[in-house]
């Protein structure tokens, strides 16, 4: 599924089924004209125009479709017919677009306008960050994104040692929710779901904070537990899942938790990418977790291999982790990696100016572009990585315990192909949503192109 829409194909766009013009009207078809030029005040033709022809052209003008030179449908009248035009790229507001003619409206469904669509949201807040998105359905199977917040919060800093959520970073997170409040107050929402992960799961004082945040932001946060976030983060990503593959292997590193997911598809394969998971695990370390245990600042090879050592000892006793035995070696097996670890050394591999996740969101990297990428984060010291672009002074204590985390994973998952997912949760959330309400299945039926 797709967080913004993709490009109008040409049966989007009313082209006819004879195939667009190099301008995108009607093709001419065989033996007709293509157009005629618009009728006179008194409903004569061309008079220099064979007799024949003539009679031809004014039988062809009792129909109901006149089709001018430029290719804008013509109603009674002499009027351009008015239909709305496809919508691409990201929003802002949901007031609909102004209408514009186009070429064979009558034979097309009408899209229904943007403001007259449901309206869904979906927020995460994880132990590091607090995400929103606000989406109204696209196409089967995709949506629209027409808001969106994420702020690092760092809501699970100290918890490792404590076990509890700190003062401040609460203070932190409850301030980017009321942005959220803020945010879904101004909208007509028909359907959401708050979720909190791994701080909120595992902090004593979790469900003390969750209070908090009903008080002071308005907004009822649910926490998920570890499956349910596993499942949402596969859900997320199944637009990314091409149909020759075979088996994935998906995993989520986040801040507190890393959900790693193994998914088969080589038998068969259902819209609902998610019913394919054959064997799922949640460890509970993350780039926080871990980065708070080692150190993140200052990383040395020997402290980058103690971690790398650490995650896989949770995965050597992750009984599940054979269930894709029959496919690792094949080539269509990858990894699908959807975390901030991942999009970070995509962002280094493009040598982005700054990030840019239309370029980041679907990427493929080979095995040895991810082995180039490690090393090279590895070898910078912490003020180079905070000087990088693609991470910052937010991320560059947290970085190298993620690649150590990635690490870990592909040495138990051996693959030449990582694709690198800009996406997780919240999308995860959206499908769900939508394909729950129905809205795809209604609006196809309907006649009605979202």
């Amino acid at each position: 599924m797709k967080d913004r829409e993709a490009d109008v194909s040409a049966s989007d766009a009313g082209v006819s089924g004879d195939g667009p013009s190099r301008h995108g009207g009607e093709a001419p078809r065989p033996g007709r004209q293509a157009a005629v030029r618009p009728v006179n005040g008194h409903g004569n033709g061309d008079a220099a125009q064979p007799k024949g022809k003539t009679r031809k052209r004014r039988k062809r003008r009792r129909g109901r479709k006149v089709f001018a030179r430029d290719g804008v449908q013509l109603a009674a009248g002499g009027k351009p017919a008015e239909a709305a035009v496809p919508v691409a790229g990201p929003a802002v507001s949901l007031k609909p677009s102004n209408p514009v003619a186009r070429p064979d409206v009558a034979e097309q469904p009408r899209r229904m306008p943007v403001s007259d669509l449901p309206v869904f949201a979906a927020l995460d807040l994880g132990t590091n960050n607090c995400r929103l998105l606000v989406a109204v359905p696209g196409r089967p199977g995709q949506f629209r994104v027409i808001d969106a917040f994420s702020r690092i919060v760092r809501l699970g800093e100290g918890l490792s040692a404590s076990g509890r959520l700190g003062q401040a970073a609460m203070d932190r997170a409850v301030e980017a929710l009321k942005v959220c409040s803020d945010k879904l107050r101004n909208r007509k929402i028909k359907k959401a779901r708050l979720i909190a992960t791994e701080a909120c799961r595992s902090a004593a004082n979790g469900a003390e904070f969750i209070d908090r945040v009903e008080r002071e932001a308005g907004l009822k946060l649910e926490i998920i537990d570890r499956q349910t976030e596993a499942r949402l983060a596969v859900s997320g990503c199944g637009s990314l899942v091409e149909r020759d593959t075979d088996g994935v292997v998906l995993f989520d590193i986040g801040g507190g938790s890393s959900e790693i997911a193994l998914i088969d598809v080589s038998r068969h394969r259902s819209p609902r990418l998610a019913n394919h998971i054959v064997s799922w695990t949640s460890l509970p370390v993350g780039v926080v977790s871990l980065a708070e245990r080692f150190g993140g600042r200052t990383v040395t090879r020997e402290i980058f291999a103690a971690m790398v050592e650490d995650v896989a000892t949770r995965l050597r006793s992750f009984d599940g982790r054979d269930r894709l035995a029959h496919v690792v070696s094949s080539p269509k097996f990858h990894l699908l990696g959807t975390s901030g670890t991942v999009t970070t050394l995509a962002g280094v591999h493009l040598e982005l100016d700054r990030y840019d996740r239309r370029r980041v969101d679907g990427l493929w990297m080979d095995g040895t572009s991810v082995d180039r990428m490690v090393e090279k984060v590895l070898g910078w010291d912490f003020q180079q990585r905070v000087a990088n672009p693609c991470i910052g002074a937010d991320r560059a204590d947290l970085v190298l315990a993620g690649c150590a985390i990635l690490e870990a994973i592909r040495a138990v998952w051996p693959s030449e192909r990582l694709r690198v997912a800009d996406r997780g949760l919240r999308e995860g959330i959206l499908s769900e949503l939508m394909a729950d309400d129905g809205v795809w299945r209604r609006n196809w039926r309907n006649g009605q192109r979202t």
